[in-house]
């Protein structure tokens, strides 16, 4: 029983992908958790309060206050109880009213008031998932640190095929019982993390930089504070911040100053990932006003940057854990392998050009995992999301056996 003395709260919306809840809860039981329902009015056309009440064994919850017995449903100490809180399914309508901040029921009370991790299954037809206004509010609430699982491809209540299903109940519990029980191995710990690119200034509006768009780095500094850690993201400039309030966020510029980041919060670091993409090279002068295009030269004379990872992993104290990632076009396990050994890394994260769907300011990633070990691990292409709750696992075996 992995969720035994778990407490979870599940929130039901209006979609016909309710019926799919009363297995979510059943499995949830089955697990030895002890479960609480919240629901919308809309959903009670979907799942009766009865069917859901019998399989939790608890009252189903519905409105602020029962008129017939004077009981108040205090949101604020639902939020508080819980361990977790997934809402599934989560239609387009409550979708957005979440991501707004809107409160105009139990549900949505009980969301704000909630101190635990927040898991999100939409659920509703391909063309309104795809719609633009609908992936802005699911970016805007998976930045404010909620996880959200699927939707899937498939058969849709329309009789359409595509994206927008409710992810399988037993996939989102395997899911929740991953992250709850690798949260109490990482709660305590801090996570220092790097994100995106650095610029070297040549003038006030001239720089040298690159494509990172940070978001692989986000995404392992939100996993791992879904998984109970104390994270700190050292992000560079463009970077689209998480709001998560786990994740203390330190922007930076250019390489130096993301330097002295590393070098203020490393020692107090347990686990460091360095996602970054820093620049090897900055202009040896820098002009206070903008050149002219009469003024440039045919050469730009450049001087490298500080080598970060270098510089940790000679810091690095033996309880402390590394990780590097390196980004190739030739010759990619032979040239991460060196980095690894080289900048006495506990492990790096390989990724190639080579490989569609992976590299900068993309949503997917291919990534290959080489321990100290030499231990390889290959993965497919998935969402980045995918990819740092891989990493997140590694990380956490590594810990195990410190």
């Amino acid at each position: 029983m992995k969720l035994l003395g778990k407490k979870i709260l599940i929130g039901v919306t209006g979609s016909i992908a309710a019926y799919k809840t009363a297995e979510l809860v059943r499995l949830f039981v089955k697990e030895g958790a002890e479960i609480q329902v919240v629901m919308t009015r809309s959903a009670h056309d979907f799942v009766t309060p009865l069917t859901l009440a019998t399989l939790s064994k608890n009252p189903v919850l519905t409105d602020f206050s029962d008129p017939d017995t004077g009981t108040w449903n205090n949101h604020v100490d639902l939020g508080l109880w819980a361990d977790a809180y997934i809402i599934a399914p989560l239609s387009a309508n409550s979708l957005g009213k979440l991501a707004s901040g809107y409160c105009e029921n139990l549900l949505s009370a009980v969301y704000l008031s909630s101190r635990c991790p927040v898991f999100l299954a939409p659920a509703m037809d391909l063309d309104m998932f795809a719609h633009p206004l609908v992936q802005e509010n699911l970016d805007r609430l998976a930045r404010a640190g909620n996880i959200i699982i699927g939707p899937e491809s498939g058969e849709l209540a329309s009789g359409l095929k595509g994206e927008g299903r409710m992810s399988a109940p037993d996939e989102i519990c395997n899911y929740i019982c991953k992250i709850l029980q690798s949260a109490s191995e990482l709660q305590g710990k801090n996570i220092l993390v790097t994100a995106g690119p650095t610029r070297e200034q040549i003038d006030p509006v001239r720089f040298i930089s690159n494509n990172s768009s940070g978001k692989m780095g986000v995404a392992i500094a939100v996993e791992m504070a879904v998984r109970g850690a104390i994270v700190t993201l050292v992000a560079g400039p463009g970077v689209k911040l998480p709001l998560n309030r786990s994740v203390t966020c330190v922007p930076v510029v250019s390489a130096e100053d993301m330097y002295k980041a590393c070098m203020q919060y490393f020692s107090d670091s347990d686990v460091t990932i360095m996602a970054a993409a820093v620049a090897d090279y900055r202009p040896v002068e820098t002009s206070d006003s903008k050149i002219k295009k009469t003024g440039l030269v045919s050469a730009l004379s450049l001087e490298p940057t500080k080598d970060i990872l270098a510089e940790l992993g000679t810091l690095k104290a033996s309880h402390q854990i590394l990780v590097g990632f390196a980004l190739e076009t030739d010759n990619e396990l032979e040239n991460a392998k060196g980095k690894l050994h080289r900048k006495n890394l506990d492990m790096i994260i390989l990724n190639s050009m080579k490989d569609t769907g992976a590299g900068f300011e993309k949503d997917t990633n291919k990534i290959t995992i080489i321990e100290k070990n030499n231990v390889i691990t290959p993965f497919e292409l998935k969402s980045k999301k995918e990819v740092a709750s891989d990493i997140a696992d590694k990380i956490i075996s590594c810990i195990r056996l410190q």
